[in-house]
């Protein structure tokens, strides 16, 4: 028993992490919405350092942590859009959409090959975009209604973006640090606007330079 509960332990945690989903339907969940945005982000990234860690990749674990990001991602923008209605609710449709291409795309990867954090970096968007409406006192409907819809084409565009801060964080301590740096923003306003920018302008360069790369290569050169 002993013994299947630890090679389960990544499994346990990807579980762990949308176990307070539910709390987002109550009458009052939005309120809810920031705080466990953050805990799902801390969550999904304790899955992958337990399986990396103690060697307890499987493709089972793959398949359920896509499917627990495809269904916390999903929920995410459209408690958020819906909040909002109107175009706001519409561009989170279309995203939640494209969340589930994204994943589903990513099922076919190796549980060794990881295809990057599209859908994460939309989710801490998401949540950078919501703390700045709370800080500076402004709508957030339509900020998040451009980046519901720019994710939207940015999940699916045939090229990976290696320049997201998420995405060149290799280590523990790396990650930690992120996760360290998100708690941070939520908790001492001070630091939001810097650390918000910091994600979303590496986000912004990475998808124009490789869009960039992609229109000007032909199609049929090599690519390294």
């Amino acid at each position: 028993m002993g013994n299947y509960i630890y090679r389960n332990l990544p499994n346990l945690a990807s579980i762990l992490g949308i176990a307070p989903l539910g709390l987002l339907l109550l009458p009052q969940g939005y309120q809810l919405l920031i705080p466990i945005m953050l805990y799902n982000n801390f969550m999904d990234d304790l899955d992958g350092v337990i399986a990396a860690q103690l060697k307890l990749r499987s493709k089972y674990g793959a398949i359920l942590d896509n499917v627990c990001d495809a269904f916390s991602h999903s929920l995410f923008v459209l408690i958020a859009g819906l909040h909002f209605g109107g175009l706001c609710a519409a561009a989170s449709a279309l995203a939640a959409i494209c969340i589930t291409l994204r994943i589903t795309s990513r099922l076919e990867s190796t549980p060794q090959t990881p295809r990057g954090t599209a859908t994460n970096e939309l989710i801490r968007h998401v949540f950078f975009v919501l703390l700045l409406g709370q800080l500076f006192d402004f709508n957030e409907s339509i900020p998040l209604t451009l980046i519901f819809v720019i994710h939207s084409i940015s999940m699916l565009v045939p090229f990976e973006m290696p320049h997201l801060i998420r995405s060149r964080a290799h280590s523990v301590p790396a990650v930690a640090l992120i996760n360290f740096a998100l708690l941070v923003a939520w908790l001492a306003p001070s630091t939001l606007l810097p650390i918000a920018a910091s994600f979303i302008l590496t986000y912004l360069y990475s998808f124009l330079t490789r869009a960039y790369t992609w229109i000007r290569v032909p199609k049929n050169a090599p690519s390294f």
